[in-house]
């Protein structure tokens, strides 16, 4: 089974940057498909990036796209996804997750149900 632990959240001024990191354990992820979701307070979950077990796509939420970046290192059987320009909108709590079920593919999920194991999250708030 595999383990996921993220880091790198913390209180961060609107207009700032910041990497959130994605450790697995119990298994190499190499060939598994990773995600980042997030969950804002009374909202519910939803999805942030995603991608492939080699690195060659990527898939982004539209309120994403042009300010955040999800890469791996399959040798270190870590994720990242780095922000940037955030804005107390990006507030919430951002879950690493890890599908099996894409093992080796090209499709990268982009629903909660497609993805087969979750970190705890790591808290993000964004604020002056």
């Amino acid at each position: 089974q595999v383990q996921l632990v993220e880091s790198g959240g913390g209180l961060v001024q609107p207009g700032r940057s910041l990497r959130l990191s994605c450790a697995a354990s119990g298994r190499t992820v190499s060939r598994y498909t990773m995600g980042w979701f997030r969950q804002a307070p009374g909202k519910e979950r939803e999805f942030v990036a995603g991608i492939s077990w080699n690195g060659d796509n990527a898939y982004y939420a539209a309120s994403m796209k042009r300010r955040s970046t999800i890469s791996r290192d399959n040798a270190q059987n870590t994720v990242y996804l780095q922000m940037y320009s955030l804005s107390p909108e990006d507030t919430a709590v951002y879950y690493c997750a890890a599908s099996q079920t894409y093992n080796g593919a090209l499709y990268v999920p982009r629903t909660e149900t497609e993805y087969d194991s979750w970190g705890q999250g790591t808290q993000v708030t964004v604020s002056s």
